[in-house]
């Protein structure tokens, strides 16, 4: 973890900085471009919004780092059970590595328990999130508000017995303003723009992995521009044609070894 770093309740002067930290964080990751950024600020205004355990990560007066939790709810028939749930989780992509997004969870989860919550829900990365205490939301009967059960939707037991809750999970209906579109183009003309990539068609998830062009290359080692960093890698022994300069790449970010080149496609955008 980075010294100095400062988990703390976010503040109306940290509203751009951390509305940009997690444009940036989920840049290209599920679709070309990102709205996260614009559901942070629907979070903000909605009633269901759980602020005393949201929280913020700051580093040398910058933020790196952020999650919003808002109510959620189990519900079997005329049975409802409160809970929170949260998201996004964003942390400054040219700072992975640092367990930024770990020290986040590990005091939210803290503050939810303290403060009496049933239990947290979420639909998210399934390799990822079970390190902290969550489990498949099948193994108690849980499923999507569709009646729907998949690995990515997960839960943490906190302060009930979750073998005798079950049902569907429903989210704050506020998170349906995301479809607004021409907010979203509005809030956009906010912060600075960034070139878009579409790596396939259809759905893309971009985790574990990082997009990125090469700038440089240098016998058998080839300088990956990602964000405002150079990072130096090899090729993949599988990897068939060999970038060029210019190349759109995807990539392995090894922060404590030696990254390597996966993919070379092109932008079906450009």
């Amino acid at each position: 973890m980075l010294d100095n770093l400062i988990i703390r309740s976010e503040k109306p002067e940290d509203y751009r900085d951390t509305e940009l930290m997690t444009l940036r964080s989920f840049y290209n990751k599920y679709r070309p471009a990102a709205d996260e950024h614009y559901l942070i600020r629907i979070i903000r205004e909605s009633e269901d919004y759980v602020p005393e355990i949201s929280r913020v990560a700051e580093y040398n007066g910058r933020i790196v780092g952020a999650v919003y939790y808002t109510k959620a709810w189990i519900v079997d028939g005329d049975v409802k059970h409160e809970i929170v749930t949260f998201g996004p989780l964003a942390v400054e992509p040219t700072l992975e590595g640092h367990d930024i997004g770990g020290a986040l969870m590990r005091e939210t989860i803290r503050l939810a328990k303290e403060a009496g919550f049933a239990g947290i829900a979420l639909m998210g990365e399934p390799n990822y999130y079970p390190r902290f205490g969550f489990e498949r939301g099948a193994k108690y009967g849980i499923t999507d508000a569709c009646g729907n059960s998949f690995d990515e939707l997960m839960v943490l037991p906190l302060n009930r017995d979750f073998s005798d809750i079950k049902g569907k999970l429903i989210e704050s209906r506020d998170f349906e303003k995301l479809e607004d579109k021409e907010r979203l183009a509005k809030i956009n003309e906010e912060f600075p723009k960034y070139r878009k990539v579409k790596v396939q068609e259809g759905f893309m998830q971009i985790f574990g992995q990082h997009l990125g062009v090469v700038e440089a290359i240098d016998g058998d080692t080839y300088m990956v521009r990602y964000w405002e960093l150079s990072i130096p890698a090899k090729l993949s022994k599988d990897l068939g044609k060999k970038p060029d300069v210019g190349s759109d790449v995807q990539f392995i970010w090894n922060h404590k070894g030696e990254s390597s080149v996966t993919r070379v496609f092109k932008n079906l955008l450009e």
